[in-house]
């Protein structure tokens, strides 16, 4: 018999504050250096890339990047939050919702930026260069964070 592991709401609550620190920072931390021709280079973070697609008028891809990369972290921190305060009741609304996020919302953020990435690669191949940044590094970890404390609200969850 194996034991799981699993923390306490408190712990949870702390490290959903990391997690949330850490996603605010790695929307503005930049995530890539687009280097064209050798000479012409642009950093970008996942808020001013976001801008940039909509200043070019590429309305669809700002919405889905926006919607998959900032709207629903924002809003799966948001819905964590309220079910670990301790004066919330678990309504059986709340626990459908929470599981819904919980086994799709995982592929709202993370896939959603590698793809972006493979996009703007593929697209610019011989014309261009990516160097890679910390922002990326630290959006991923806030992603697979928010991913491993929804787990654990669940586990909490079902055993109530």
């Amino acid at each position: 018999m194996t034991k799981k592991w699993s923390l306490t709401e408190s712990q949870l609550r702390w490290l959903l504050l990391v997690a949330t620190a850490l996603l605010l920072i790695g929307f503005v931390t930049p995530m890539l250096t687009l280097t064209k021709f050798v000479m012409f280079s642009n950093s970008l973070s996942i808020l001013s890339g976001v801008w940039q697609l909509l200043q070019e008028g590429k309305l669809i891809l700002f919405i889905i990047i926006s919607l998959f990369s900032i709207v629903l972290p924002v809003t799966k921190i948001i819905l964590l939050f309220s079910l670990l305060h301790p004066q919330t009741k678990h309504p059986i609304q709340q626990k459908k919702l929470l599981h819904l996020m919980h086994d799709y919302g995982r592929w709202a953020m993370l896939d959603v930026m590698v793809v972006a990435i493979l996009i703007v690669t593929v697209k610019l191949g011989a014309i261009a260069s990516i160097q890679i940044h910390n922002g990326l590094y630290i959006f991923a970890l806030a992603v697979i964070l928010i991913m491993f404390i929804t787990q654990q609200v669940v586990t909490l969850n079902q055993q109530e």
